[in-house]
């Protein structure tokens, strides 16, 4: 079967041939609409999913090709998917079949290989280039509607590994990081990228870290009773007012002076964030009301010697939080969300080197470095492992986050696409 399809006759009827057997639909109860999915955790609503792998791993369902270089993950909605690549020295966000992978169009802007996962919303779709350059384009061709340079027109510095973040909308505005001291978080219209607010970083303080943007992504937090936007910065874990942008809080124990990159976990008053390198760790905060401000109190904190996420993310499941720990390491562990022990870590684990996390249906889905996929029971009591196979392709560092959706693991790796059918039969 030829590596890459096109709607003939003959893949057409492969296709629904699959879907007729596996009962696969689409729609919003399947999407994975933008970085780490709906809700922004990394988990998956799906159910009646493999609960172990035979040794080859689930079938392959299908495979294609042409999403260039980047390791941007995938954001499914409806009958399409959405990712960002270099083709040509140029990049681009591009749309393909939700059925097979053909081309829907693509669409060039910014450059350099991306790392940011575009983010969904209606009728419009939002991405983020490597250099900085951000643009809002039509779901339905890849028309450009509007763009902004985070460098041109905030005073950003491109990190050392680019711009990385994958933009939030929430309501009528779109909230990204350009990282300057004049405007370090802003709130964009989501219809025209006119500026609704912007967040200067207040310079006269001394905070650990390193300047400009970090790798990570906002998130949403209630905590202490004001909405706010909090995400891990160069300079640590910062937050702003979702009205008016002010800055509430920055909180820098955990940043490092290299790249800060997981995004936080939020559940309640309660924020836990983690960086990798030698002067990261991880640590939870509890956020209260202080006057009309709001403060952060310390939980705990664990040196990166102890503790610590590089890049692979972390799930939060009922009160406990896995992840790969170690830095260029994913060794599995699960630790009490509230105190930050381990309750299993059980070593190295199958694959080698980081690893991507995602969740669905009682079990974590292990991406490491080395191509090694693994199935890992989401039970705090013990680590089970339920199987783990070569991915098909390895191109580069196997990188790009896993996404699960319609009964289906997509894996995005360079400029390849394989798809594994992890449905119970």
């Amino acid at each position: 079967m030829s590596t890459r399809f096109s709607l003939t006759a003959l893949s057409l009827a492969f296709c629904v041939a699959i879907s007729d057997i596996s009962g696969v639909s689409f729609g919003a109860d399947n999407d994975w609409p933008r970085w780490r999915g709906e809700k922004g955790d990394a988990s998956s609503t799906e159910t009646g999913l493999l609960e172990s792998w035979p040794k080859e791993g689930p079938p392959l369902a299908w495979q294609c090709k042409g999403l260039g270089n980047g390791f941007s993950s995938l954001a499914i909605v409806g009958d399409r998917i959405f990712t960002m690549g270099l083709k040509d020295g140029k990049g681009v966000l591009l749309c393909i079949s939700r059925v097979d992978g053909a081309k829907l169009w693509e669409t060039a802007f910014g450059g350099g290989d991306p790392n940011c996962t575009p983010t969904t919303d209606g009728d419009y779709v939002y991405g983020l280039a490597r250099n900085g350059e951000l643009a809002c384009l039509k779901i339905a061709d890849g028309t450009i509607v509007w763009q902004k340079s985070f460098t041109k027109d905030f005073g950003g510095q491109e990190p050392t590994w680019g711009y990385s973040e994958s933009p939030l909308v929430d309501g009528e505005a779109l909230i990204c990081s350009p990282g300057s001291d004049e405007v370090f978080v802003v709130a964009l219209s989501k219809r025209t990228g006119e500026v609704i607010w912007k967040t200067p970083l207040d310079t006269k303080v001394n905070l650990k870290g390193h300047g400009g943007a970090g790798y990570s992504s906002p998130v949403i937090s209630n905590g202490g009773g004001v909405k706010q936007y909090v995400t891990l910065t160069g300079k640590g874990m910062a937050s702003v007012d979702a009205k008016t942008g002010e800055l509430l809080w920055v909180y820098d124990k955990v940043s490092n002076g290299t790249a800060n990159i997981p995004t936080p976990i939020v559940k309640g008053d309660f924020i836990l964030c983690s960086s990798g390198y030698g002067d990261g760790g991880t640590a939870l905060i509890q956020l209260h009301k202080k006057g009309k401000k709001v403060a952060w109190k310390e939980i705990y904190y664990y040196p990166a010697k102890d503790l610590q996420n590089h890049h692979g993310g972390m799930i939060l499941v009922d009160e406990f939080v896995y992840m790969g720990e170690g830095h260029n390491n994913g060794f599995p562990v699960c630790i009490d969300f509230r105190t930050g022990k381990p309750t299993w870590k059980p070593g190295r684990g199958p694959g080698r080197e980081s690893a991507a996390v995602a969740y669905a249906d009682g079990h974590l889905y292990f991406r490491y470095q080395d191509a090694t996929m693994a199935l890992i029971e989401a039970n705090p009591k013990s680590y089970k492992l339920k199987g783990s196979f070569k991915i098909g392709v390895h191109n580069r560092e196997s990188w790009s986050h896993p996404v699960i959706a319609s009964g289906m693991l997509y894996l995005r790796d360079q400029d390849d696409l394989l798809v594994y059918d992890v449905l119970k039969k």
